[in-house]
C-alpha cells in the first residue's frame, strides 16, 4: 500500500488554502493512504479527511524539537511521496521515492491556492475543501440549536469573524458593532441572527458586536474546535470576516464571503470561489493602507452587495 507523507502548516488559512492536496494525492497515487503532519489548531480538519489514516501534531519546541519529534515518528517508513508545502529540511532527511517541496522560487504573484496547484504539477487549481464530519455537525448543533430556540427564534444567520491573529489584520472592534447596528436596521436583514465565531481568546473583538446583536445575537466564540466552528459557518446564509484562516473556511465551504483587508496582499490571500467577495483599506493592487481606514459604510455597502448576488430570492438555510 503507498504511503505520502503531507506536512502542512500550523495555521488554519493556509491549511485550507493547501487542502485541495489531499484529492490530489489520490488522483495521482490511487488508493495511497496519507499521513499529515500540521500545527495544533487546524488539526481537526484532517480528522475525517478521505485517505488520511494518521494525523501527527506538530507543537512548536524549543531549538527545532518538534522537526527532530517528527524525523523521529516518520524516517522509519519509506514513503512513496512527501509533500512539504512548509519547504523544511526534514523532507530531504527521510527516504522517500519522489519529494514535493515548497521553496520560496514557486511565489511567482498568483493567487497561493494557484501556486500550491503548480507545485503539485496540477493544470487546474486544487479547490480547498472542507471535511466535515458528523461529530463536527453534534458539536456545531449543541452550542446553536439552543441559542436558535432562544433570543428572537430561529431566522437566516450572518457569520462574523471579528479575528485576526496577526497585527494590522483586525478591524477595529467597535466598527463591527457599528456595522450589526446598521445591518439590524436594513430592511434585508430583518429577522437575521448575527452569530459571532472564533476561538477562546476571541472574545474582546467579537464582544462589541454580540453586544449590538442582543436578542439576535448568536455567540461561538470558543465553543469548539474549528471544525466545529467551520460547522456553525456552514450553517450561515452570509459571513463577513477579518482576512483570516476563518475567511478561508467559509469561501472554501461555498458560503458568500466577503473578506476585509488591511495591508495585506488581498489580491494573494482573498477568499477563494466564485462568491466571494472582498473589501480592502486600499483596492488599488500593489497599495496598502492601514485597516482603520477601511469605513463602515464601505463594509455596509459591501455586505449588500454580497447579499443581493448571492442570497436574494433564495430560501434560506436550514441550520
Amino acid at each position: 500500500m503507498s504511503k505520502v507523507l503531507f506536512v502542512t502548516s500550523n495555521r488554519i488559512g493556509d491549511c485550507v488554502i493547501s487542502s485541495g492536496v489531499i484529492r490530489e494525492i489520490a488522483r495521482q497515487i490511487p488508493g495511497a493512504r496519507i499521513t499529515v503532519a500540521c500545527g495544533r489548531p487546524p488539526a481537526p480538519f484532517f480528522r475525517s479527511a478521505p485517505n488520511v489514516e494518521r494525523v501527527i501534531i506538530l507543537d512548536k519546541k524549543k531549538l527545532a524539537g518538534h522537526w527532530f519529534g517528527l524525523w523521529r515518528e516518520v524516517v522509519g517508513t519509506r514513503w512513496d511521496m512527501v509533500i512539504d508545502i512548509r519547504g523544511s529540511a526534514l523532507s530531504w532527511l527521510i527516504p522517500a521515492k519522489r519529494r514535493v517541496v515548497y521553496n520560496r522560487g514557486w511565489e511567482t504573484g498568483v493567487r497561493k491556492v494557484e501556486m500550491v496547484s503548480r507545485l503539485m504539477g496540477s493544470a487546474t487549481p486544487l479547490e480547498p475543501a472542507i471535511f466535515l464530519d458528523p461529530q463536527s455537525r453534534v458539536d456545531c448543533q449543541a452550542v446553536l440549536a439552543p441559542q436558535l430556540e432562544s433570543g428572537s427564534g430561529p431566522g437566516p444567520i450572518i457569520a462574523l469573524a471579528p479575528i485576526a491573529h496577526q497585527p494590522g489584520k483586525s478591524w477595529p472592534a467597535d466598527r463591527w458593532g457599528e456595522l450589526v447596528e446598521r445591518l439590524k436596521a436594513e430592511p434585508r436583514f430583518d429577522g437575521w441572527r448575527f452569530m459571532a465565531v472564533g476561538g477562546p481568546g476571541d472574545r474582546p473583538p467579537a464582544t462589541p458586536a454580540l453586544e449590538a446583536a442582543g436578542p439576535r445575537g448568536i455567540d461561538f466564540i470558543g465553543k469548539g474546535d474549528i471544525l466545529a466552528s467551520a460547522a456553525a459557518i456552514d450553517a450561515a446564509d452570509l459571513f463577513v470576516g477579518n482576512d483570516s484562516g476563518l475567511m478561508h473556511v467559509a469561501a472554501a465551504l461555498g458560503r458568500p464571503t466577503l473578506g476585509l483587508f488591511g495591508p495585506t496582499e488581498w489580491w494573494l490571500y482573498g477568499p477563494w470561489g466564485p462568491r466571494t467577495r472582498i473589501a480592502a483599506s486600499n483596492e488599488t493592487q500593489g497599495e496598502f493602507a492601514p485597516i482603520e481606514a477601511l469605513t463602515v459604510d464601505r463594509v455596509f455597502e459591501a455586505v449588500l452587495d454580497l447579499h443581493d448576488a448571492y442570497v436574494a430570492g433564495r430560501a434560506p438555510l436550514k441550520p
